[in-house]
């Protein structure tokens, strides 16, 4: 019988459960100032693929938007790439360092599920936490070569917001924006490259995303904290954005699959996406 896949996994587990057949480990790994792909074959998970976020074609740019969700033909290409095979249980490693490396794990998270991949889970702690024991195993070198697969990808509309929607939800108050960035760019004192125009969406609330991680677990935080914590969203339907639609699969992560959260929608394009037409408003200063 097999385990129920749930968002968050343990080291244990997985240490437990690497010879799996249906399981492939998705290791991002993510170091500022090095080489993800060195740093894989100096030490990972026995078995792990790894994938560079940034290269292998996770997000896409349209215009100033740089992390859309690319095309169904595109992600059906990289699943096949990487040996992702409908069925499997995919365990996406983040590093384990900070919140960027989190966000971006929880962004392709999003991707898969978004995609039609139902069996994904995060490795709690990251690829820091696994290396914490030394009784883990560990294998060096590029990582073993999978087969191609061929994914019939189908985008699941209840997971994205799309501009037209968040546009809509806008106007007729039917969703409210969660923005997952820091207060200066809630406030519009910051502002991304990414985006043309500092600020926030209208109506917008602000719950930053980094609240949710704890250095010294290399990870989220405890779910009692996160309940604590995300108390403070909104409850009717929401939106979560921020610059480039990475650090809000965080607040989407944690509302959506932690808490069970319906109605709990990730705008990919966010701020760099919506400042591109000058008709679009934005708010600026502290919380009405």
């Amino acid at each position: 019988m097999t385990d129920p896949v749930t968002p968050l996994v343990s080291p244990e587990w997985l240490a437990g459960h690497l010879a799996d057949p249906d399981l492939l480990v998705l290791d991002l790994r993510m170091v500022a100032g090095e080489d993800g792909r060195a740093a894989f074959a100096a030490g990972h998970m026995p078995g792990a693929v790894f994938t560079d976020y940034a290269k292998d074609g996770w997000r896409t740019a349209k215009g100033m938007a740089a992390g859309m969700l690319p095309e169904e033909a595109a992600l059906a290409q990289l699943f096949g790439r990487l040996g992702i095979a409908p069925g499997q249980h995919v365990v996406v490693v983040p590093t384990g360092l900070n919140t960027g490396d989190f966000s971006a794990a929880a962004r392709v998270y999003w991707t898969l599920k978004a995609a039609g991949h139902p069996r994904v889970s995060l490795l709690d702690g990251g690829w820091e936490r696994w290396r914490e024991d030394p009784a883990r195993p560990v294998e060096t070198g590029p990582g073993r070569a999978r087969a191609a697969t061929t994914y019939p990808v189908r985008i699941d509309p209840r997971l994205r917001a799309e501009l037209a929607q968040v546009q809509q939800a806008i106007e007729t108050g039917s969703a409210t924006p969660l923005d997952a960035r820091g207060l200066g760019y809630f406030e519009g004192r910051e502002k991304s490259p990414q985006a043309l125009r500092a600020g926030r969406l209208p109506g917008a609330k602000h719950l930053d995303q980094s609240q949710a991680y704890d250095p010294g677990r290399h990870g989220l935080k405890p779910l009692g904290e996160l309940k604590q914590i995300y108390g403070a969203a909104p409850s009717e339907p929401v939106i979560s954005f921020c610059n480039t639609g990475q650090a809000a699969a965080t607040n989407w992560f944690v509302l959506s699959e932690l808490l069970g959260r319906p109605e709990v929608r990730l705008y990919d394009g966010s701020m760099s996406e919506w400042t591109q037409d000058e008709a679009r408003p934005v708010e600026i200063g502290p919380a009405k």
